[in-house]
């Protein structure tokens, strides 16, 4: 990599001192965006050279270094981005540093598979992103403003740069301020985005990594082999709607089907490690399925029927995925984290996913059965001692509400409200859950 080592020196003193000035400027902690892509990855070392050469007594104030986890990482991803968060943490009380390494995470019932495996969510795609608000915009939001509400104002320091794309440099400009470093958050109030590496280019951050070594004990060799034949990017800490899809990343989500092909699992495939395969396998059967009439509901969440196109063109929209395809997603997924032998998906996500499943009609509790049989052993986990039909009496129900001409799947919906109800002394909301599920369309499709 051919540069410069004058140029390279005299620049990252420019960003060292440039960084003590604005930090010794007043007492807003800083929130660093760390996704352990070289960019973010450039922003810490920086962070960390900066305030090393402050005296002791000018280290007035903290500095987070915030790491997003949307719990469905590719694995090697996880690993090293915990790896350096404890080396950060280790380091920065050995010099006696103001930096804290955080880690943040979607809330459970906010979890990729909690909403598509327990909901029916459809997986996600370029105008239904779903996935961006709930697994990576609201934790980081929520840490922020946690730290806005303690401090009044907050920097963040991030590691963008205006010449990765067009439309990450028009977002840059837009919430500029004439004449000053910072930039007003597109959407936190009392937010600042402080860019240290704006106008770095891909070689500049590379020579950067290379030439100075990690102050916290990392391998940016490491790193760089993570990179190496591939064109892809990092996935920045993401705070916007603005924020382009991860799925070209090797630091994305594995299972993302935003993107028709997926890199962040396909280069290390390519680089060796195959025991991957079955991810990427599975993410690409969740593409294939998404479309498909078989896998989805004919209503949507709210019990309404839609129509997309008009004319001869006209067709029926499609809902959720179904119970029957939400339960071979997890038995497919179960599969896979049996063979690549790394957790995919927790007990708590498990048990919530049940809970979903029973409210949604699946009265014979089959989720303990799946497990079950994907591991071949019982699961030590509590069954509702609630009343539940049997699979006999479940579908004599249904045949007499077909009779009756009365939606099967209302009924479910009516008795799961029941249950949820079912031995409490306070029954205050039934009635108006009642009627809101009352209130939905229930009429045939075929009637329409």
């Amino acid at each position: 990599m051919a540069f410069s080592l004058g140029a390279l020196k005299t620049l990252r003193q420019q960003v060292i001192r440039e960084m003590q000035e604005l930090y010794l400027e007043d007492s807003r902690p800083w929130v660093v965006g760390y996704s352990g892509g070289k960019d973010s990855t450039a922003v810490v070392q920086f962070v960390f050279e900066a305030l090393a050469e402050l005296p002791q007594n000018a280290l007035h104030k903290p500095v987070y270094v915030l790491s997003s986890d949307t719990l469905v990482e590719t694995p090697v991803i996880v690993q090293f981005i915990d790896h350096n968060l404890s080396l950060m943490l280790r380091a920065a009380e050995s010099r006696r540093l103001p930096i804290i390494p955080h880690k943040v995470a979607p809330q459970l019932h906010d979890s990729f598979w909690v909403l598509m495996i327990g909901k029916g969510y459809p997986t996600p795609r370029q105008k239904f992103r779903w996935c961006t608000d709930r697994l990576k915009i609201a934790p980081t939001n929520r840490f922020i403003r946690e730290r806005i509400s303690e401090y009044g104002e907050v920097v963040m320091v991030l590691g963008v740069r205006s010449l990765e794309s067009s439309s990450r440099r028009q977002v840059l400009e837009r919430h500029k301020v004439s004449g000053k470093i910072l930039r007003r958050h597109s959407v936190l109030t009392n937010a600042y985005v402080y860019s240290p590496i704006e106008h770095f280019s891909t070689n500049d951050v590379w020579a950067y990594l290379l030439q100075y070594p990690s102050p916290w004990g990392g391998s940016n060799e490491d790193l760089y082999q993570l990179y190496k034949d591939s064109n892809a990017g990092e996935c920045p800490l993401v705070v916007d709607k603005n924020s382009p899809s991860c799925g070209n990343s090797r630091f994305g989500c594995w299972v993302c089907t935003v993107v028709s092909e997926d890199k962040s699992l396909r280069g290390l495939i390519e680089s060796g490690r195959t025991e991957f395969q079955p991810m990427a396998d599975y993410r690409d059967w969740l593409l294939k399925i998404r479309d498909n009439e078989e896998y989805r509901q004919s209503k949507r969440m709210n019990g309404s029927v839609y129509y997309v196109g008009q004319g001869d063109t006209r067709r029926r929209g499609l809902g959720p995925f179904t119970l029957q395809a939400r339960q071979e997603m997890l038995r497919r997924l179960l599969q896979v984290q049996k063979m690549v032998r790394v957790s995919l998906i927790s007990d708590e996500e498990l048990k919530l996913i049940r809970r979903i499943w029973i409210e949604h009609g699946d009265w014979s509790d089959t989720l303990p059965r799946i497990l079950q049989e994907a591991y071949g052993k019982e699961i030590e986990w509590p069954y509702d001692e609630r009343p539940f039909f049997s699979s006999s009496e479940l579908a004599m129900l249904d045949t007499i509400c077909l009779e009756e001409g009365f939606p099967p799947e209302l009924m479910r919906k009516l008795y799961a409200v029941e249950l949820d109800y079912y031995g409490t002394k306070n029954r205050h909301g039934i009635f108006k859950t009642l009627e809101r599920i009352m209130r939905q369309e229930w009429i045939s499709v075929d009637v329409m």
